[in-house]
């Protein structure tokens, strides 16, 4: 999970949003580095759609 606490000597901030819509057969599945994740949909359209949601709502921008 994602802290908003000052990074103090000998941690590693963390990373930003970073999203991957996976491909298994006929079903996408889009995860983010920050844990956020959706169910597998036969959508490509839905999974990147609701992935560019996330980046939005989290003040990201979507890569590519």
């Amino acid at each position: 999970m994602h802290s908003e606490l000052p990074v103090s000597p000998g941690t590693a901030p963390m990373p930003g949003h970073r999203v991957e819509i996976t491909e298994r057969g006929s079903f996408c599945f889009a995860n983010c580095s920050c844990g956020w994740f959706r169910p597998a949909r036969r959508s490509r359209d839905l999974a990147r759609r609701e992935a560019a949601e996330h980046l939005e709502e989290s003040g990201a921008e979507l890569e590519g």
